[in-house]
């Protein structure tokens, strides 16, 4: 796959957006792969994490994007970890230090408006600025066929893997960016238990993502 021409296009988009290649052919051959697949169903896209935009902006460009009809929803702070949502035991596991380095090394965005230029080359993609779970109200997709969960925090990540389930259509993806990753335990647990709730399985796959599909 990377030799693959669209493959390439996509993935140097997504470096284009974050300014940064960071060696993530794998992981985005897994997104492109899902959010081809969710396309063809019925329901909008909606990324919780998206940081500077590396991996929607490959799917976007993957899947030319005007021409597929559908609306993306691109939900972030835009300036890091929402600090009010990390639990004692992310905590303990490093999260409050892995922020405090990416904002210090710029791998977290700390404004919105280059995102909005970056973004600004597709229709149909809705940028919802602010800290899930209080802007979830502003995704207004009546049903979702892709979503793509990296906040690096267990509670925003149940709390929009709660909100959009019933808006999921039946074989919605739902791709998990750290479920396999160390360090990042709590969210893992946490989206198995919902998981359990749900009667479902995730996928661990070998990138340390989680994968789930709707039935």
């Amino acid at each position: 796959f990377l030799e693959d021409p669209a493959f390439r296009r996509a993935y140097n988009r997504g470096v284009q957006a974050a300014c940064h290649d960071y060696q993530w052919h794998w992981r985005v051959h897994m997104a492109l792969w899902v959010a081809a697949s969710a396309s063809k169903l019925e329901g909008d896209f909606v990324e919780c994490g998206v940081n500077k935009g590396f991996m929607s902006s490959a799917v976007m460009a993957y899947l030319d994007w005007d021409e597929l009809g559908k609306t993306f929803f691109l939900v972030d702070t835009f300036s890091g970890l929402s600090l009010t949502d990390v639990s004692e035991q992310e905590i303990k596991d490093g999260a409050l230090k892995r922020n405090a380095w990416w904002l210090k090394n710029g791998f977290y965005i700390t404004g919105v408006e280059s995102v909005r230029e970056n973004f600004s080359e597709w229709r149909q993609a809705i940028i919802v600025e602010g800290a899930v779970p209080g802007v979830l109200d502003q995704i207004s997709a009546e049903s979702v066929a892709f979503l793509h969960l990296d906040m690096n925090s267990a509670l925003p990540e149940r709390a929009a893997l709660e909100y959009l389930w019933p808006r999921l259509v039946s074989g919605a993806f739902v791709l998990m960016d750290d479920y396999g990753f160390r360090g990042h335990q709590e969210q893992k647990n946490s989206m198995d238990e919902f998981a359990h709730d749900h009667l479902v399985k995730i996928a661990s796959l070998p990138t340390g993502q989680g994968l789930l599909i709707k039935p």
